[in-house]
């Protein structure tokens, strides 16, 4: 009986974590849009910059203060420190595509990088996916084209889809890039040991390029801290984090397939808070997308 209670525990521990992980997920483009007044590159800096804050006590209680040495920097550090300038310009082009396209569409778009990782891993590393994978793989092409069209017809409220949904691909694109490297990466390394110099890694690559390109003439407030508190705590930490810890307990599959119903809530919310309703052919778009998507998580190899 203990047993039997004890597993009901343990599930409800695991799911009730992936649970605050993908509404975090679904709120990060909530929180992007009330800082709509702000530097796309801003948020981006702040958001990580106190995301390294946060974790910058466990590091060093974990780690030590001197654990880490620029010195006796190793080539897997290397490829660390190219996982953190991946990972903070994806955050930067897909907090500009809020700017510029629906919540719905940035959310869709980010989420194609399983089918960019296909495509790598075939023509990089020659690896064979089943037909299932293929078809997959060429009606979410197809949606991307549609969502694209649709989205810059007429009705459509976006300011500059095409520029909002470039952005987003571009994301997608970057993380790609971020997932292949960390995947090999973080197999040598413990949780707080890769995630704590990627992040600063990201920190650093925001602030230079939000300094770079606008200067020093930003100003901050009450309003860009506090969405880029919830942005660090919320999607950084808490949505990687309840990832990274569900998926010893849950299938890879079905937590991949459980990641798609982020853009579904973040729609939902974006429809309730800023009436934000995409155009009917937009929406079928999407729907295509995301069933392409979830046709290319039987990637068992032929």
């Amino acid at each position: 009986m203990k047993a039997a209670a004890a597993e009901v525990y343990s599930k409800a521990k695991v799911y009730g974590f992936l649970f605050l992980g993908l509404t975090s997920f679904s709120l990060a483009p909530i929180l992007v849009r009330f800082a709509g007044d702000y530097s796309a590159l801003l948020v981006a800096a702040v958001r990580t910059v106190i995301a390294v804050g946060i974790l910058l006590p466990v590091f060093i209680q974990k780690k030590g203060a001197g654990s880490f040495n620029p010195k006796k920097l190793s080539k897997e550090h290397w490829w660390v420190l190219f996982a953190g300038v991946s990972l903070g310009l994806h955050f930067i082009f897909w907090i500009a595509s809020v700017y510029y396209t629906s919540v719905a569409s940035a959310s869709v778009l980010v989420c194609i990088h399983p089918i960019i990782l296909i495509v790598a891993e075939r023509w990089l590393f020659k690896v064979k996916f089943r037909a299932i994978v293929w078809a997959g793989v060429v009606i979410a092409f197809i949606g991307t084209m549609f969502l694209g069209y649709f989205d810059m017809a007429e009705g459509s409220t976006s300011p500059n889809a095409f520029l909002g949904n470039s952005f987003a691909v571009t994301a997608a694109f970057i993380f790609a890039v971020y997932f292949l490297i960390g995947r090999k990466v973080r197999q040598k390394r413990d949780w707080i040991s890769y995630v704590f110099p990627v992040y600063g890694y990201a920190a650093a690559t925001c602030v230079i390029v939000l300094f770079s390109i606008e200067g020093f003439r930003h100003q901050l407030d009450q309003t860009v801290l506090l969405v880029g508190l919830g942005l660090a705590v919320g999607p950084q930490i808490l949505g990687h984090g309840s990832l990274n810890y569900a998926v010893k307990f849950v299938s890879p599959t079905l937590l991949s397939t459980l990641i798609l119903m982020e853009p579904l809530f973040a729609s939902i919310i974006a429809f309730f808070l800023f009436k934000e309703l995409p155009v009917i052919g937009s929406i079928i778009a999407m729907a295509v997308i995301l069933l392409g998507i979830s046709l290319t998580w039987k990637r068992k190899k032929t």
